[in-house]
């Protein structure tokens, strides 16, 4: 990932707000592709079936590269707003962002989104933590836009990861969590069946599907149908490989919780 889409994207957020900084984050990505694409273009004007075929192959990877980033922008500053709900800066959220970044990015992707979270938490600090909630709602409900509900959910699975990886979610951060998921026009159960996935008691699988253990097997059915839906890796594979293992791994908890009341209940 190039430095241009970062660069860009901060500018815009800077400039123009959160709106902006997705904008901003596209239009490194357009410029970067546009680039690679000039000078791959040479000698190529005498195919032109084969040549449309590529065009049409690079916009559409173009497209997705797009949602990609901003996805991963929108994840940043999103985060922003969690790691700093409890009035601290954890060591262990910070960490789990900058690993997220060095693992599928490299170095130069890690530094720049650590120094995007920092001057993030500047600009809480300039606007004050009530305007700095309006400007974290707007973009929120700017992804609502972009991202369709699968899309959504693992941004908001991966919010909650950051929320627990110190080993501890304040009731601050639930609050935080429940805003965002708010504001991208989701339920905010969908936090509390989150919270719930690496459990292994029979509650934290009823939880987990967002029904009560009072709930008849057929409520309990079309639960879990509507879960394996929405959370199905497919659904989100164009947001990148990276993306499609984390929303992997929340489907076999999701089927592990299943399980769990299926065998409790003898279906």
């Amino acid at each position: 990932m190039g430095l241009g889409k970062w660069i860009a994207g901060y500018l815009g957020w800077i400039v123009l707000g959160p709106i902006g900084g997705i904008l901003g984050f596209l239009l490194g990505s357009i410029l970067e592709s546009s680039s690679s694409s000039a000078s791959s273009a040479g000698g190529q004007s005498g195919e032109h079936a084969s040549g449309f075929e590529e065009q049409r192959q690079q916009t559409r990877a173009n497209q997705q590269q797009g949602d990609r980033n901003s996805f991963l922008l929108s994840m940043l500053v999103m985060a922003a707003y969690i790691i700093r709900a409890d009035g601290r800066v954890m060591h262990s959220e910070m960490e789990m962002v900058r690993g997220f970044l060095r693992q599928n990015f490299g170095a130069d992707a890690e530094q720049q989104g650590n120094d995007i979270l920092l001057r993030l938490f500047d600009e809480e600090k300039r606007q004050g933590r009530v305007a700095f909630r309006r400007t974290i709602r707007q973009s929120c409900e700017e992804a609502a836009r972009f991202l369709d509900y699968s899309g959504r959910l693992q941004l908001l699975n991966f919010l909650v990861m950051i929320a627990q990886a110190d080993g501890q979610v304040a009731s601050s951060e639930v609050d935080a969590l429940k805003d965002v998921a708010r504001w991208m026009q989701m339920n905010t159960s969908e936090v509390d069946s989150m919270l719930h996935l690496k459990g292994d008691s029979l509650d934290d699988a009823y939880r987990v599907l967002g029904v009560s253990p009072q709930a008849t097997d057929d409520e309990l059915r079309r639960a879990y149908r509507r879960l394996a839906l929405e959370h199905h890796p497919d659904r989100v594979a164009k947001l990148g490989e990276d993306v499609r293992k984390a929303a992997e791994k929340k489907f076999q908890e999701i089927n592990a919780a299943k399980e769990r009341i299926w065998k409790a209940r003898g279906l």
